[in-house]
């Protein structure tokens, strides 16, 4: 049976990936599934650099704001409802663009890895938690050191959830998350795809970084975590600990400064970069996109789509 094509966009913040998802949809007709994990949820739009309606001109999008901020999302979740809202791409006869910079959700739905549902031990999730709130997140991610290097190299110490994760999973499976990704990621994929990360000379990124924060702050980045705060939405819900919220959140708590919380949204943003483009370059089956190459959009969507003709995914879907 013949693989149904699926096209990923990806690449590290700020480097241009909604603008070129949007050209991109238009030219082969296709509909885009957000891979990230900030902009499904409601509310939370300035912060996470949210595509407006205006933006979409008109191509669907699914998983931004679906969600409230309190609601639990995860790689799990992604991958469920990805794969519903592929399957009703494919029965209109369109093709899944699959864009956003969360690498280990992209990698989760191309390659069907099983997240295996093992029972969960809600006590020694408490353990760990506590263990966090006690210790700290270095101490924590110390004990993960101990079981699962690999894990501990790949996940940043305040990524608690990830860390419990981790831990968790060892406890009951005996075996280290990293050996059980490593045995999914040798699965071939279901799809015939193309894996598009675009990117673009670090001093060009980090000024586009720098650049979206200063917008982000004018306008009103501040409000909006107000207006967070205020329905409820606590610092310690998962949604709220999104690069930007809790910087902002910590500022309007009187622990930064507003100058100190945005400095260090544009560090934090930049190191997220850089993990970012390590994630892309150990994935297999990936077309680099150097932006600087092309001289304008058409350019670029041009290249774009001599590489989907070529590996028979464009001419493939008759438009």
């Amino acid at each position: 049976m013949k693989k149904k094509p699926l096209i990923v966009l990806t690449g590290p913040t700020a480097v241009g990936k909604t603008e070129t998802s949007i050209a991109l949809a238009k030219a082969v007709g296709g509909e885009i599934i957000s891979a990230d994990s900030i902009q499904v949820y409601r509310y939370m739009d300035i912060g996470s650099a949210k595509i407006s309606k205006e933006e979409m001109d008109g191509v669907p999008h699914f998983l931004i704001d679906e969600l409230d901020p309190s609601e639990e999302f995860n790689v799990v979740v992604f991958q469920k409802l990805a794969y519903q809202y592929m399957d009703a791409i494919y029965q209109r006869g369109h093709i899944p663009i699959v864009t956003g910079g969360t690498g280990f959700y992209i990698q989760s739905v191309l390659y069907g890895i099983d997240f295996e549902e093992n029972k969960t031990d809600f006590s020694y999730r408490k353990e760990l938690e506590e263990y966090s709130e006690k210790y700290g997140a270095e101490a924590l991610h110390k004990r993960l050191q101990q079981v699962d290097q690999e894990s501990a190299r790949r996940i940043h110490a305040n990524n608690v959830k990830r860390v419990i994760r981790a831990l968790e999973y060892y406890k009951q499976t005996n075996q280290t998350i990293s050996e059980h990704n490593q045995i999914q990621q040798k699965k071939e994929s279901p799809y015939q795809f193309v894996y598009f990360v675009l990117n673009r000379e670090r001093c060009e990124l980090y000024r586009r970084i720098d650049l979206r924060v200063d917008i982000m702050l004018k306008q009103g980045l501040v409000k909006e975590v107000e207006q967070l705060l205020k329905r409820g939405y606590s610092r310690d819900l998962v949604s709220m600990q999104g690069l930007g919220y809790k910087e902002i959140a910590a500022s309007l708590e009187g622990e930064l400064s507003l100058e100190e919380a945005a400095e260090r949204i544009k560090r934090d943003t930049r190191h997220f970069a850089k993990r970012q483009l390590t994630w892309f370059r150990r994935e297999k089956e990936v077309t680099w996109v150097d932006m600087k190459q092309f001289g304008d959009k058409k350019e670029l969507l041009d290249y774009l789509l001599s590489v989907l003709q070529e590996r028979g995914i464009y001419k493939a879907m008759e438009y």
